[in-house]
């Protein structure tokens, strides 16, 4: 059961900056982030939503919502929430920038220029910390291949699951329409065809494993 669980969701797009005024980012929606959000909270689960820029969903009442624009404020929040609090689980919904500029420029790339070569480097993983909190939070991860077929999209989520040391990992493909699987390691569940029906799953594994 979750009622009265602190359950912590990071959800939406992260940016990194280029400049001053330019920023390099994805097309997360935040929308999965945000029906857990509400899933878990009509279960009656203490829920805060660290939820990064745009205006893609709505949330109900009594969600604890948290903005963030950049890599580097999530880091932080995710820092502060973990460190201050006791949540029960994190579901790490958010598309996270996997790369930033090697140098950020503090000022304003003239637009003038001909041409402007970036020198990306990997970003910190901030799901492989998780655990490192909290030995018996239960961790939830997302990895999503658009492209991947069924064996890849499986070996991929399976990969994470083990090198982030996370309790449950959804694995999501866009290829030929919405399909998605949640892995345990020794269980899979689905296929998911819906974004509802996984998030209804997923909300039960979670309040299993919580009682």
């Amino acid at each position: 059961m979750v009622t009265n669980k602190r359950i912590l969701i990071t959800a939406g797009p992260t940016w990194v900056a280029l400049d001053r005024v330019r920023v390099i980012s994805n097309l997360a929606t935040g929308e999965t982030g945000c029906l857990l959000a509400d899933k878990f909270k009509k279960l009656g689960a203490k829920v805060t939503l660290l939820l990064g820029p745009g205006n893609f969903c709505d949330c109900q009442p009594g969600i604890r919502v948290i903005r963030f624009n950049y890599f580097s404020q999530l880091a932080r929040l995710l820092d502060q929430e973990l460190k201050s609090k006791k949540f029960a689980a994190v579901i790490h919904a958010a598309a996270v920038a996997d790369y930033q500029p090697q140098e950020f420029f503090p000022g304003k790339i003239s637009s003038v220029r001909k041409n402007w070569s970036l020198n990306l480097v990997p970003t910190p993983k901030l799901i492989n910390q998780l655990k490192a909190y909290q030995a018996d939070l239960l961790t939830v991860g997302f990895k999503f291949e658009p492209e991947a077929n069924y064996n890849q999209l499986l070996k991929r989520a399976g990969k994470l699951l083990k090198t982030a040391d996370l309790d449950l990992v959804v694995a999501n493909s866009n290829k030929s329409g919405y399909r998605a699987y949640i892995l345990d390691g020794c269980n899979k569940y689905g296929p998911f065809l819906t974004k509802v029906k996984m998030a209804v799953c997923l909300a039960g594994l979670i309040g299993r494993r919580l009682c």
